[in-house]
């Protein structure tokens, strides 16, 4: 078969060279305004903007305060930013070759027709340098993911985990340690362990702060003294930076830097990320286990297809998907946090072409939130099918058989037990007519002879509702 002609391949779901933007395309709309190349265009009107208006009330008398119309109109550009004002600053790029300086020559377009702004449209990017602009930009992009989408995403999955422990808190089910039968526990008390650590894992991906600096070009104010050495550009920076939006940016303050801001923070938040996705990782490949010993079967989907030659299979599809797309994530995630906080001297570009891959990283995760949330909606638990595997794991009591005996000093307890249970098929009978023989208080004996591996299972059901 012959290729078609490379030119003649419009962008489309199945031309994308990225999954991302392709055969997944419409499940990661909500991560197109914040992390595409539209949103970052966006934020840096936003920064520019806001660095503009902080200028007008510096006291400088070159450049007066701007009057409440002039401001309003300044907002409603970074309000209204569309994809016709995105196209419009790639067409200047065109010319430039630069992309920021395609951003400043868009805005002062926009103050056509407007003395006050044309009167001080040589304001717009006053004394900044490119990364003053890209830095800030880069982490409003981040906070509007983290906030929009990444956290919500999280927080799904954590409610949903939530509900199966407490609705499952009672119902037992046998463990597998090393793949072997081992000392029962309950199904909400599984899905309350990951709970668990993922809530943490998300506490820590919320509070890392998303720091900008606004320093020039080597991170020492050298253009703003030269202009106005009077003026406490420190604080004014940071004042522009911490501001709440739409005024300032909302962001935490870094007050050294080279170039570039350092990147560590980035690093702290991706790998945070990071962490959570492997602890999903873990839940996908132990709920694929469970369908797989039959403690979970899966909802049908009318007119869906488990296998091309197997017509009986529904396949664990949506957590093998989420298994899948998390080591993606992961590794993306891991190169962004090693090689980003590091830079030759006070700038080199190697971080320019990495940073535009941030939203392909968290991309990938947010799929692979989905994927769960669809697997986990599907899940119907077998209670016929683990209490089959329970009833013939009888060998699971001699856990707190011998641990009894040892209270009551019988000597050579674990031995005893190990060498009645240890390679064997144990019947009920065989540990049952071992507790009638020992020497232990009779009440003792009725307490154990009344254990059954389905009621073995501690505070597992407490543990479950507690999370």
């Amino acid at each position: 078969m012959q290729p078609m002609q490379a030119n003649s391949l419009e962008l489309t779901p199945v031309t994308a060279v990225s999954p991302l933007d392709g055969r997944y395309a419409a499940k990661l709309k909500p991560l197109r305004s914040s992390m595409s190349e539209y949103g970052y265009m966006r934020a840096r009107v936003q920064v520019e903007v806001a660095w503009f208006m902080a200028l007008s009330d510096a006291g400088m008398e070159q450049f007066k305060p701007l009057t409440p119309g002039a401001r309003k109109y300044l907002l409603e550009l970074v309000k209204n930013f569309s994809l016709d004002d995105a196209r419009a600053i790639k067409d200047i790029e065109k010319t430039t070759n630069h992309d920021v300086k395609a951003v400043e020559y868009w805005i002062k377009g926009k103050f056509d027709g407007r003395p006050e702004l044309q009167a001080a449209s040589e304001f717009v990017h006053f004394s900044c340098t490119s990364e003053d602009i890209n830095n800030t930009s880069h982490a409003l992009q981040l906070k509007a993911c983290r906030e929009q989408v990444l956290l919500p995403g999280l927080d799904a999955i954590c409610n949903t985990l939530r509900d199966m422990a407490q609705k499952f808190a009672e119902v037992p089910m046998l463990s597998r340690t090393h793949g072997q039968t081992a000392s029962p526990t309950t199904v909400g008390k599984e899905f309350a362990n990951v709970l668990v650590r993922l809530d943490k894992a998300r506490a820590k991906i919320a509070e890392v702060p998303l720091l900008g600096k606004m320093n020039g070009a080597v991170g020492n104010y050298n253009a703003h003294l030269s202009a106005a050495p009077d003026m406490d550009w420190e604080a004014f920076s940071r004042n522009v930076i911490e501001t709440p939006e739409p005024i300032g940016l909302g962001l935490t303050f870094q007050p050294y830097s080279i170039q570039i801001e350092p990147h560590d923070y980035m690093a702290e938040l991706f790998d945070a990320v990071a962490r959570s996705n492997t602890i999903l990782i873990d839940l996908s490949r132990d709920v694929w286990s469970y369908v797989s010993l039959g403690y979970f079967k899966q909802k049908l989907k009318e007119g869906e297809i488990g296998s091309s030659t197997m017509p009986h299979k529904v396949n664990p599809i949506d957590f093998e998907n989420a298994e899948g797309n998390l080591g993606l994530a992961n590794a993306l995630l891991r190169h962004l946090s090693e090689k980003l906080p590091i830079s030759r001297m006070q700038r080199d570009l190697t971080d320019s072409t990495v940073l535009r891959n941030m939203g392909v990283a968290l991309g990938y995760a947010i799929l692979a939130h989905q994927s769960l949330m669809t697997g986990l909606g599907k899940l119907q638990l077998n209670e016929e099918r683990l209490a089959e595997d329970l009833d013939a794991a009888w060998e699971v009591l001699a856990e707190p058989i011998q641990t009894v005996m040892r209270r009551y000093g019988v000597q050579g307890a674990y031995e005893k037990l190990k060498e009645v249970t240890r390679g064997k098929t144990v019947q009920a009978a065989d540990l049952h007519n071992l507790i009638r023989g020992l020497e232990i208080p009779e009440a003792e004996k009725e307490r154990l002879l009344a254990m059954t591996p389905g009621s073995y299972v501690g505070k597992a059901a407490e543990l479950a509702r507690r999370a």
